[in-house]
């Protein structure tokens, strides 16, 4: 043996961070670098890139899988691609790519794998969605969060509640960026009530307050939210969604900030958030719904009109009024909040 004693684990994850492109074309070669990154669908060895490695830089070895929330160092990533875990059987093989024992590195063969089907890529998805909404804290008041949305002429406490669905993380990592961001954290629900997917907003201070991450895409969702919505206000009736009294006028927005704008100045409306346009036609109703109002940002692009004009035909042909809301003078109606504050 070349050591006079044996490396740590430590010592091993510094010496595989060093030749971590090497490491990870061995264990993932379904991969592929793209910029500071190596990414791949997961430690499975799948295509995709909901799981990425820094291949240089201060994180340099470090790794996360966005869609099962698993991290570590270069030794972690060994243990989770060929070991199941295992630290102790990682070690082993650890050294013997390093060649510890004079050698030249002993190749890490991937094990032959089955290609996971969608459902239990989705099934992962939803997994970690729901575990990033419940790790975040529910209480708003005095994060970044209210002040972000009070900065956006949103006082949560002028609605004498705060959406359950809306909550605070803390210290969330942005992948696009490598940074660790406060976020506002939103629940999506499925046509049953059940959590389906999440929603985050990347902020970053700036002067005395906060606003999105610049330069980036600040909003992002994790899990398939088709059809689903974030159920911000109940209105009037205060019923649960499937039970919404049948004259009772849904209104569907498409960003979060937009819908609550309209809770506050209409709070006796049900309140829905899409989180796309796109999704403004497929949110789940139930069938007792009969008044629908979209709020439809002042969007000229021609796709963003087509993409109305579909959501207004599925409403029609499931028997719905549809209505039309859009701001005046401003791009959407938290832009016209804004401005007349």
């Amino acid at each position: 043996m070349n050591h006079p004693t044996a490396p740590t684990a430590a010592d091993l994850a510094a010496e595989l961070a060093r030749q971590i492109e090497t490491l990870c074309a061995d264990l993932l070669p379904a991969g592929r670098r793209k910029s500071a990154y190596w990414t791949v669908g997961g430690t499975d060895n799948t295509k995709g890139g909901s799981l990425w490695v820094h291949l240089r830089g201060a994180k340099q070895g470090r790794w996360q899988d966005a869609a099962t929330g698993e991290f570590g160092d270069a030794l972690d990533l060994l243990a989770a691609c060929r070991h199941a875990g295992d630290k102790k059987a990682a070690y082993a093989a650890a050294r013997a790519w390093l060649g510890h024992g004079g050698n030249a590195p002993a190749p890490i063969r991937p094990p032959p794998r089955t290609q996971p089907t969608q459902v239990d890529d989705e099934a992962r998805k939803r997994a970690y969605a729901l575990r990033l909404y419940l790790q975040a804290a529910p209480a708003l008041a005095f994060t970044p969060v209210a002040s972000y949305l009070r900065d956006r002429g949103i006082d949560l406490a002028a609605l004498g509640r705060q959406p359950r669905a809306l909550r605070y993380h803390a210290d969330l990592p942005h992948r696009e960026t490598g940074l660790r961001c406060p976020a506002m954290i939103a629940a999506i629900a499925g046509p049953d009530g059940r959590h389906i997917a999440t929603h985050r907003t990347y902020l970053e201070r700036a002067g005395g307050g906060w606003i999105k991450l610049r330069n980036t895409n600040a909003k992002l969702s994790i899990g398939n939210f088709a059809g689903g919505s974030i159920r911000l206000w109940r209105g009037a009736s205060g019923r649960p969604l499937r039970d919404a009294p049948p004259d009772e006028p849904v209104l569907i927005g498409e960003g979060i900030e937009t819908c609550l704008s309209i809770a506050l100045a209409c709070p006796e409306l049900r309140i829905l958030c899409a989180v796309s346009l796109g999704n403004l036609g497929p949110v789940w109703l139930p069938a007792q719904v009969r008044m629908v109002i979209l709020a439809a940002d002042n969007d000229t692009h021609p796709q963003a009109r087509v993409a109305l004009q579909r959501a207004i035909e599925r409403h029609i042909d499931a028997g719905r009024e549809v209505r039309i809301a859009r701001a005046q003078n401003a791009s959407d109606f938290n832009d016209m909040l804004t401005f007349a504050a």
